[in-house]
């Protein structure tokens, strides 16, 4: 047999066949190792997204206070991840997981509450869920609407407060019917119910005057007063309102009742001057001859409708009146509210001569 220089029998040519057999057995396994692995990893990032990308040195998470202005909004029965969720939607933070996971993770567990607030686009986790905490950033308009205001008041602080048009909300007073007042009802007055009202952004001024109007029905639920009674209750109501003091309010009523039962008029200054449009606490001789529904010294029973927005005082007043057989009342100090009450005409004059004598000594009450 031939031997080379080197000393090395030469390779028999079957050999070599064999060895490049091998390559492609063994690319076949590589190449399905890296199909296997790959499809897994296609599998973890479909499922594991953010998990994925954090192995490889990417965060969830922004860090910081954030950037631009942005609104979220927080709905009756979100849960944390809702919020989560719509965080993300409004690109405020990162990631579902950065804001979700530190909810889990803080202890006791945040309270969030429903409502809008201002935030910041690219907040980070911790700085959202700070600021989402902290009520100075809750977007919202206050109405804080005082008992015994008129329709024509209500509507003047809610357009202030709210940033409503004044014109389209009394356009949709004048449109009490659809608002769920009774067609018996002149108006809508003495059914906007005086509370405060916490309105969020986007909410309508009809929406306003019916959330004000449904409370107002609930005010009268709660009372035990039956529907086809709701309007003359409110009627009662808004004069005792205007004419009480809150704490002989009950004593009003039995008086206004007692004289109905009697045959007398009312004779309120009270709804004089609301008939009238006046705003004096003593009426002028010519609004006392000023005929309209609501002028009680020439028409009988109650005015035609509330001349008031009763809160819950009035209406219970109106409910259940005190026991007593007076015919008359007087406020004989307005500063304080001191009411006298009277069953004979003689005693009503000394009371109203004493009111005329403090009305003297504080002219300004009778602007």
């Amino acid at each position: 047999m031939p031997v080379d220089e080197g000393g090395e029998p030469p390779r028999h040519g079957r050999e070599r066949r064999r060895r490049r057999h091998v390559w492609p057995w063994v690319l076949g396994v590589l190449l399905v190792l890296l199909i296997a692995v790959g499809g897994a990893g296609v599998w973890a990032y479909q499922t594991f997204p953010e998990q994925v990308k954090t192995l490889f040195g990417w965060s969830n998470d922004y860090t910081g206070s954030g950037t631009d202005p942005a609104q979220v909004q927080i709905r009756p029965g979100d849960i944390g991840l809702d919020v989560a969720n719509t965080l993300v939607a409004k690109h405020v933070t990162k990631t579902k997981s950065a804001f979700y996971d530190l909810l889990l993770a803080t202890s006791p567990e945040p309270s969030l509450q429903p409502g809008t607030y201002r935030l910041k686009l690219h907040m980070s986790a911790k700085a959202a869920l700070a600021a989402l905490q902290d009520p100075e950033n809750r977007v919202e308009s206050t109405v804080a609407i005082p008992e015994g205001s008129t329709t024509k008041q209500i509507l003047a602080i809610t357009a202030k407060s709210t940033g409503q048009d004044l014109a389209e909300l009394t356009a949709i007073a004048k449109d009490d019917a659809s608002l769920g007042v009774p067609k018996s009802a002149p108006n809508i007055e003495g059914w906007l119910f005086p509370a405060t009202y916490t309105f969020q952004p986007g909410v309508t001024g009809r929406e306003m005057l019916q959330q004000m109007v449904e409370r107002q029905k609930q005010a009268l639920d709660a009372a035990g007063v039956p529907v086809s009674q709701r309007e003359k209750v409110l009627t009662l109501a808004g004069l005792v309102q205007k004419e009480g003091n809150g704490k002989d309010d009950a004593k009003v009523a039995r008086v206004f009742l007692n004289r109905i039962a009697q045959g007398m008029r009312l004779q309120s200054d009270a709804t004089v001057s609301y008939g009238a449009g006046g705003t004096t606490v003593v009426p002028t001789a010519k609004e006392k001859a000023d005929k309209n529904g609501y002028n009680t010294y020439l028409r009988d029973g109650l005015p035609v409708g509330p001349i008031s927005n009763p809160g819950d005082a009035a209406i219970k007043a109106a409910v259940s009146p005190a026991k007593g057989k007076w015919l008359y009342f007087v406020t004989v100090n307005l500063k304080s509210g001191e009411t006298k009450f009277a069953t004979s005409y003689a005693t009503h004059q000394k009371n109203a001569d004493e009111f005329y004598r403090w009305l003297k000594a504080n002219p300004d009450y009778a602007k």
